[in-house]
């Protein structure tokens, strides 16, 4: 799943003589990949003259195999900065601007014994690049990957939580490691990837505005940060992917172009075919988590964490309905596979002292729903955090936890740490811990935190109301449990 991103960025350079590509021993030359034969350049350009980046930017776009690779651009624009027009996918690149094709690989195939497809992917990625005859470049970033994403992502199972390592990509590969190594090593004035999103700044402003350097501490002064990039939602609202580009930095964003950001993905993928893409329009969109692919899960996660074998329990009654491997294979709203049961059991929580793991029957089950949680200290992307919520100390939005699911009208609490309480106008069924939750205000991508607490679900509440109204009035005021508060079991 590249849901982190399709890994197509293009880079624009106002001064070419401050390029430095291939200083660093990673970026190679634009001779063929491994693998992927020594072809000749073969051009094919726009009336113009003038590559098409878009097609290039949409024929990849979901189109790699999920083995966490990226495809970027980087370009350098060789006249000067006040240049009026600005590119976009139907003039395709203006003249002035260089275009390089990069293959980011994240991931190891030695690192495990599934099949990876990186040669096809660099195959494909270098045919593109050889069809605008642009050069191609290769950039690897395993090691920081497993530090940074795959590291998190295993500690995060061993919590029994549920992360996003797409949005960790973004935020500490993608977006910061490749980024600074484009901007600072090779030149780059600015980043275009294929990511189906928008930014409140015009393609030209990009390279007009000064970088200011993010200041430190919990809230930013509003007067010395001026002119904030806002993360906009896509025109294809199927297909934005603002969800995984809420932890993006400020800095990153303000120097980033999204060109596929006004277009639906039928009219991309008809762009891609009229420049002769066909070869990667064929390929299967990649879904799931980037480095396991096709892979089976549980066998995949158990080659890097320890069985604990638990319990299957009914919340409802503390029936024991069958075992598992490990408490952490499983999370909150996901079917259990439990052979011989005549209807299906989904998961409501779990014991991570006890390694039990607590079912409900069918998918409708109140136990599945809540309308608390409170997040980590939220990465608010333009203001930190939104003036409303500094004044009221509480603000009305919107959130999502899942990528294309649809938006919840909430109310956030700011906490003077920096973290939200989040409440949901409908309880919502599946939060679980390690999510991100992800905050709109209209088409504005707000920022996200990651869920650290959850309040009591319908059916905790449901059983505390029966257990208050059994109660009889002369003892109201003993010991017992208060209602909202009970403990899941």
């Amino acid at each position: 799943m590249d849901q982190g991103g399709p890994g197509s960025l293009l880079t624009l350079d106002a001064h070419k003589s401050r390029r430095n590509a291939g200083s660093e021993e990673r970026v190679s030359r634009p001779a063929p990949p491994r693998s992927c034969g020594s072809h000749a350049p073969a051009p094919s350009r726009r009336s113009d003259g003038s590559p098409c980046v878009a097609c290039l930017l949409s024929s990849l776009d979901h189109k790699l195999s999920p083995e966490a690779f990226a495809f970027f651009f980087l370009a350098s624009k060789q006249s000067p900065i006040g240049a009026q027009r600005s590119w976009g996918p139907q003039q395709g690149l203006p003249a002035g601007y260089q275009v390089t094709g990069v293959f980011m690989k994240n991931w190891d195939s030695l690192d495990e014994h599934g099949v990876c497809a990186a040669d096809r992917d660099c195959e494909d990625a270098y045919k593109v690049c050889r069809v605008l005859d642009i050069p191609f470049h290769q950039v690897s970033y395993v090691k920081e990957y497993w530090n940074e994403v795959f590291s998190d992502f295993l500690n995060e199972y061993e919590k029994g939580r549920t992360p996003n390592p797409d949005i960790v990509c973004n935020k500490h590969i993608k977006f910061s490691c490749f980024f600074h190594y484009a901007v600072d090593n090779l030149g780059a004035d600015a980043v275009a990837t294929g990511h189906y999103a928008r930014t409140s700044l015009e393609d030209e402003e990009v390279f007009q505005q000064k970088h200011v350097k993010k200041p430190e501490g919990l809230f930013r002064n509003r007067f010395e940060v001026r002119n904030l990039v806002k993360l906009l939602q896509a025109a294809d609202s199927f297909k934005d992917q603002t969800f995984f580009l809420s932890q993006v930095s400020q800095e990153a964003l303000r120097r980033t172009i999204f060109p596929l950001g006004g277009l639906t993905k039928d009219f991309v993928k008809k762009i891609a075919a009229e420049n002769g893409l066909q070869h990667v329009l064929q390929k299967k969109e990649s879904m799931g988590i980037c480095f396991i692919g096709k892979r089976n899960f549980e066998h995949f996660i158990l080659q890097y964490l320890q069985p604990r074998p638990g319990k299957f329990i009914s919340i409802e009654d503390n029936t024991v309905l069958g075992t598992h491997k490990g408490w952490f294979l499983y999370t909150l709203g996901q079917r259990a596979k439990i052979g011989g049961l005549s209807k299906p059991w989904y998961v409501v929580d779990k014991d991570s002292t006890k390694g039990d793991v607590f079912l409900a029957p069918g998918p409708e089950h109140p136990a599945l729903y809540r309308d608390l949680l409170r997040t980590n200290r939220v990465h608010w992307i333009a203001e930190e955090p939104p003036a409303a919520l500094v004044r009221d100390k509480m603000m009305e939005c919107h959130f999502r936890f899942r990528h294309q699911m649809a938006i919840v009208p909430c109310v956030l609490t700011l906490n003077q740490d920096g973290t939200v309480w989040v409440t949901a106008v409908k309880a919502v069924r599946g939060l679980a811990l390690g999510q991100f939750a992800v905050f709109y205000k209209g088409d504005e991508c707000l920022g996200s935190g990651k869920i650290l607490r959850l309040g009591p679900s319908a059916y905790t509440l449901q059983k505390g109301r029966s257990r208050a109204t059994a109660v009889p009035k002369d003892s109201e005021d003993g010991p017992g449990d208060s209602p909202g508060l009970c403990p899941t079991p």
